[in-house]
């Protein structure tokens, strides 16, 4: 690396180069060696058309977002080499399909050529990491290229340490009691200083701001939900304290501070299902859902200390997207028919027009945030009015929608539903009696039951949520902490139980939004010309979930501000939040195949390695397991809708009769494969 580094020393960098194309970056580089004193000015125009003609004979760009163009010519004394950062990523036609934002330009005499080789050697290796990438995307000066260098040949150089696979490996099984607890401790203490020093960042003021509406508006809407399934015994300040008490204790002691805790709709099919048994039976519901919660905490616990969270390895991406695709759903599916609930007998209402601007603010909360999360690889404005626009999309969408509806004051529209004073929903005392004397004496064993499908609940939807996050595809890096996460969460059921307040896990919208509101991504060219984004770094910290349920705390402050928020725009942050989380769902990828044309399928890795037929027959059985937990969730056996989550994983074991080794391995791989990039684009 020693040539690269003096390049850097000798100030030969040139950062956020504005080019259009690759002739003004190779113009830029040669008169930056002129300025250097590298190349003589006569020979500026030589070199030029040397390097032009080294890429009309082949693209230089040799992925991972570098261009490496050289020119070897008599006239020059010695090697060269330039690095130029572009202010904008340019389609070089890279072999990954990863647009090109680095170039480094290779100039030297012709008896250079062993040093030539050498040089592209290292940029290969040096692009091909992704720590670096991104810390040489951010670098200010010349100092923090050094450092970035500096920092590489470290994690390369540099023996590398044995490692303990027992506290690598989130999933092995300990046989001790506690030894994955105390495993997920070793794992995650070591970075407990960095998650706050990692959140003193300008992502995490934008990421703060777009997650406290994106957290609050499911926040107050499933409060007002269980208010209404619950009777007022469980409501909307209840569901505020939870979120914001319990969110507070999570980011402060968990292991993955990038989980974000929240009530989710299995958790709310499972506390209205428990509120129909006791209101048929007679029963006192908060003081049996107290004996419930004990009990559910008893059994999570118990998970927690006996390792049970190493049966997550037998969930595999089958389960995940199926479940992930379920949560999207639930929340496209509650934006849409609250708003289809507005144009219900219109004539007998008049309410035309508060039903047709409350789709109009949707609408157009859900089109400018949108429109603004890709406004990053827009060319219009400046990059870093650019990077704002793209982080603070929601919130932007949210204010522009709500000084909209202003201006139609004279129009009634339903605002968010928030409570006047602090207090219960019921006005009953915060802590709840257990013992109380309308309590039958054997509901405190008879909650046993429903408290073993509660847990099986409570551990399913934080383990898959968990998996989900730290899915290799976001490159993580500081570990995961399933066991510990979950006793910490089996606590919290027990004591927001005991208040009654609504049982919070990791909610999975919310957290993976999290994760890509803190992401740095590289654009990848598909072969039909479209995009996706692959995520180079995410800032893990938590500064963010701190801020943000800190900020659902105050805002039981401003309750007379947030009711000036119309639920209509609201409902088009859900729907956002809907879409925005299907992306990067396989399932949805290989559903969208049904509509194409076999021999314009994309070349990704399943479709190379399976028959189209099969990778149907996949995604049909998955189809048919989505369809069935929503026909479960939605009937009168909600309260069993635990088990048949659980029940994907056998369904995916039996699957292995039916499907070769190799097709299935390929169609359930962890994260896509290296060489998808450049297959996508070849």
């Amino acid at each position: 690396m020693s040539p690269l580094r003096q390049s850097i020393e000798q100030n030969l960098v040139q950062l956020n180069l504005d080019a259009n194309d690759f002739s003004s970056i190779l113009q830029a580089a040669v008169n930056l060696a002129v300025e250097q004193g590298k190349i003589q000015s006569e020979h500026a125009q030589q070199a030029v058309s040397a390097l032009e003609r080294r890429e009309a004979e082949g693209a230089t760009a040799i992925g991972h977002a570098v261009a490496v163009p050289h020119a070897y010519l008599d006239c020059f004394q010695e090697q060269v080499i330039l690095f130029l950062r572009l202010a904008r990523p340019l389609n070089l036609g890279a072999p990954d399909g990863i647009s090109t934002r680095f170039v480094f330009v290779l100039l030297g005499p012709e008896s250079a050529v062993v040093k030539h080789i050498d040089a592209l050697t290292d940029v290969a290796r040096l692009m091909s990491d992704d720590q670096f990438r991104y810390e040489a995307a951010i670098a200010q000066d010349t100092e923090d290229l050094t450092s970035a260098l500096e920092s590489y040949s470290q994690r390369t150089i540099e023996k590398p340490k044995p490692v303990d696979t027992s506290t690598e490996d989130p999933f092995i099984y300990t046989g001790r009691l506690c030894g994955g607890v105390v495993n997920d401790i070793k794992r995650r203490w070591p970075h407990y200083g960095s998650d706050f020093r990692d959140g003193l960042s300008f992502k995490t003021v934008s990421s703060t701001l777009f997650l406290f509406f994106a957290c609050l508006a499911p926040v107050v809407t499933f409060g007002g939900v269980m208010d209404i399934l619950t009777e007022g015994r469980i409501g909307a300040i209840e569901m505020i304290v939870a979120s914001s008490v319990c969110g507070v204790i999570y980011a402060l002691f968990s292991g993955q501070p990038l989980i974000l805790l929240g009530g989710t709709g299995p958790l709310l099919v499972f506390i209205a299902s428990l509120y129909g048994i006791c209101s048929d039976l007679g029963i006192p519901f908060l003081p049996a859902y107290a004996w419930v919660g004990g009990w559910t905490m008893i059994f999570v616990l118990i998970m927690a200390v006996a390792d049970a969270g190493c049966l997550m390895r037998y969930f595999t991406r089958f389960t995940d997207e199926i479940f992930a695709a379920l949560i999207s759903a639930i929340f496209i599916y509650e934006a849409m028919t609250s708003l289809a609930c507005l144009f219900e007998d219109l004539d007998a209402s008049g309410k035309h027009a508060t039903a047709f601007l409350s789709l109009l603010l949707a609408l157009g909360t859900f089109t400018i945030a949108m429109a603004l999360s890709r406004f990053r690889r827009s060319p219009y404005l400046l990059p870093k009015m650019r990077e704002f626009f793209a982080d603070f999309g929601p919130a932007v969408a949210i204010g522009a929608m709500a000084i909209l509806a202003f201006q139609f004051h004279e129009v009634a529209l339903e605002t968010l539903p928030a409570p006047e004073v602090f207090q219960t929903t019921a006005g009953r005392p915060w802590l709840v009696n257990p013992w109380d004397p309308a309590l039958p004496a054997w509901v405190k064993y008879a909650a046993i039951g429903p408290a073993l499908l509660g847990a099986v609940l409570v551990f399913l939807d934080q383990n898959i949520t968990a998996r989900l996050v730290n899915s290799p595809d976001h490159q993580l890096e500081k570990g995961a902490a399933y066991h510990y996460d979950l006793g910490l969460v089996g606590l919290l059921v027990g004591c927001c139980s005991l208040f009654g307040l609504p049982w919070l896990v990791a909610a999975t919208v919310r957290s993976i939004n999290h994760v890509r509101s803190l992401a740095t991504n590289e654009e990848v060219v598909l072969a039909d010309g479209q995009t996706r984004e692959r995520i180079v770094k995410v800032q893990e910290n938590r500064i963010t979930g701190l801020a943000v349920h800190l900020l659902i705390g105050a805002s039981l402050l401003l309750l007379g501000y947030l009711k000036l928020i119309p639920m209509a725009v609201l409902y088009g942050l859900f729907l956002f939040m809907g879409i925005v989380s299907m992306s990067g769902n396989q399932f949805f990828e290989r559903l969208s195949l049904w509509l194409h044309d076999p021999s314009l399928y994309p070349s990704t890795h399943y479709i190379r390695q399976v028959p189209w037929k099969t990778v149907h027959k996949f995604t049909g059985i998955q189809l048919i397991c989505l369809s069935v937990l929503w026909a479960v969730k939605a009937s009168m056996f909600g309260i069993l809708f635990p088990l048949f989550i659980a029940g994907l994983v056998p369904v995916r074991l039996v699957m292995s009769r039916f499907f070769a080794a190799q097709h299935l391995k390929a169609l359930d791989v962890e994260e896509h494969p290296e060489e998808e990039e450049s297959d996508w684009a070849s």
